[in-house]
């Protein structure tokens, strides 16, 4: 029921923290991996990692904000992998010019960082979304998997953008959702998973102290609100991904699945 031989998946932001560990299980599963990102070099070391532990796999470089990259890309992968099943959307991240803090009112953020973080997480969800939804609705299914966040479900301070950004998200999953079934086939289905706080690149500095190792005060604070009282480690994702982009969850659509140690379960008291 899990089983993902013969199909063929494209994961952008695939060399980042979580994308990387999906690639990993998505090879494991038995799926040929397209992993995309912007920087080469990450691309090609992911795909011979994962070539030379036995799967199946290429990189891919690609700019989501960018159309005519997407569509090489997709093009690339036709020709290499053939034609892809599943989509997983995670690219995406956010700056400090468009984060609030002790120094910086919401106030004074300027429009171009907070349109930026927008376009990164949203636009750079729905351009790889129509490139790749456009070939699954030619061909009746497919799989499309969004990455939203927990400041989509339970807004965070500081990160303004982000969180509306991946808010969008959450409601473009729903709308692709019905959309796809309704226009194109009931056999494409769309679903997203709401990260909650997991170590990464863009969020380390926020949460663990650099200098000690020692958690931060919103680092505690996360802890605290987190009935399972850690962070998430990569792997933890790794089931309700391979849950979602397969036939177990075949009759599963428009949905989004936290993955967040209880923490939007939890009002603090």
């Amino acid at each position: 029921m899990f089983d993902l031989t013969g199909k063929v998946a494209a994961v952008t932001g695939g060399t980042g923290v979580l994308g990387s560990a999906m690639c990993r299980a998505l090879a494991q599963a038995g799926a040929s991996v397209a992993a995309l990102a912007t920087t080469e070099h990450k691309t090609q070391a992911l795909a011979a990692e994962i070539t030379g532990a036995g799967g199946s796999a290429i990189g891919v470089v690609v700019d989501v904000l960018e159309r005519d990259t997407v569509e090489a890309a997709a093009r690339r992968i036709l020709d290499q992998l053939g034609p892809v099943d599943i989509l997983i959307n995670g690219a995406g991240g956010n700056k400090p010019e468009a984060t609030t803090n002790a120094d910086r009112r919401w106030v004074d953020l300027p429009p171009d960082a907070l349109q930026w973080v927008f376009n990164l997480n949203f636009l750079g969800t729905v351009l790889p979304s129509q490139v790749f939804g456009r070939a699954m609705g030619e061909r009746g299914h497919g799989v499309i998997v969004n990455i939203s966040s927990m400041a989509a479900i339970r807004p965070l301070t500081r990160v303004l953008a982000y969180g509306g950004a991946k808010a969008a998200i959450n409601n473009f999953t729903q709308w692709l959702a019905v959309h796809m079934a309704q226009e194109y086939s009931p056999q494409i289905r769309v679903n997203a998973i709401a990260p909650g706080f997991f170590l990464t690149e863009q969020n380390r500095s926020l949460l663990t102290d650099q200098a000690t190792g020692e958690l931060t005060d919103r680092g505690r604070k996360i802890i605290a609100h987190t009935p399972m009282g850690r962070f998430g480690e990569p792997d933890d994702l790794i089931g309700t991904l391979l849950w979602l982009v397969s036939d177990a969850s075949r009759f599963v659509t428009g949905i989004v699945v936290p993955v967040d140690g209880g923490f939007s379960a939890y009002s603090g008291v």
